[in-house]
């Protein structure tokens, strides 16, 4: 847990620079509660498991899921390489169908003679997804629908989709694949934490730097580069699968100083309250608690 006087470490107060995290708003035993995996027994983190049909559809990563199983159903099937990816001539397909939010295929593809499943961002997190579900499953070189895969294309079981897949990535999947391993685990290991943050930071259009020092809990590994990388592992893991999910809404702005980069900013859309409810206590005492 949170060691006493953690806020007071002079390079913890440097790098928040005057930011107070929201986490420091929970009683103790909410925190350490949102450490926990969500589970029938850890319910300080429910994930909503009766979504509608539009509200799943308005998940990139839900509606992508769904595409890859009617495909597969409808083909008996789709080729898999020997590596276990999707066959080149399935992913030339599977472009024309994919769409995901702020992902440009040409520019993606700019210096790729072939494109392989890896190649393909979204393809690639989707089957992945899919294939940790159960949803589909390698047989006789195809991925093929399983049992439980045909049966969440009908409206009643579509509801419980996005949890099952969300569930996976923030607590099963390593996210750090995105980030180039950046920062090792962190901050998933506080995926709970994080996520309650957002929960309450995150209503207005906040920079990526912003919401780092507000949900996540600092460790001394974030310090030892000459500078700092933890907005980027924020994104990488975080705040853009969260975007894929349907949860998180994004815009950018060029830096006016130079010719090249952007600043990012990110807020909650809509789906992010209506997937996501937390059972927990604050403290609104004077001082940092945690």
């Amino acid at each position: 847990m949170v060691a006493k006087d953690f806020l007071q470490d002079p390079q913890i107060r440097g790098w928040l620079d005057g930011v107070e995290p929201a986490w420091t708003l929970l009683t103790f035993e909410s925190l350490r509660a949102l450490r926990h995996e969500p589970s029938a027994v850890q319910t300080a983190i429910r994930i909503a498991n009766d979504l509608s049909v539009r509200e799943t559809a308005a998940s990139p990563v839900a509606r992508n899921t769904l595409i890859l199983l009617r495909r597969a159903i409808e083909r008996v099937g789709l080729p898999l390489t020997a590596t276990g990816n999707l066959s080149r001539a399935m992913v030339a397909e599977m472009c024309k169908l994919i769409e995901w939010p702020d992902y440009d295929q040409a520019d993606a593809f700019r210096f790729n003679k072939v494109i392989n499943e890896p190649d393909f961002l979204p393809l690639h997190v989707v089957r992945q997804l899919a294939q940790a579900a159960t949803l589909v499953r390698a047989q006789r070189g195809k991925l093929v629908a399983t049992p439980l895969g045909k049966s969440i294309l009908s409206d009643a079981k579509q509801g419980a989709l996005l949890a099952i897949l969300f569930h996976l990535a923030f607590w099963h999947m390593d996210l750090s694949y995105f980030g180039r391993r950046l920062l090792g685990s962190w901050p998933q290991a506080d995926a709970g934490v994080v996520l309650w943050s957002l929960s309450v930071c995150a209503d207005e259009w906040q920079s990526a730097e912003k919401l780092t020092r507000l949900c996540t809990i600092p460790e001394p590994a974030i310090f030892s580069e000459t500078w700092d990388r933890t907005p980027y592992a924020m994104e990488a893991k975080i705040l853009r699968p969260l975007l894929w999910f349907g949860l998180l809404e994004h815009r950018s702005e060029k830096v006016p100083s130079g010719r090249f980069g952007e600043h990012h900013f990110y807020r909650k859309a809509e789906l992010f309250d209506r997937l996501l409810a937390f059972d927990v206590k604050v403290d609104l005492s004077e001082g940092a608690r945690h």
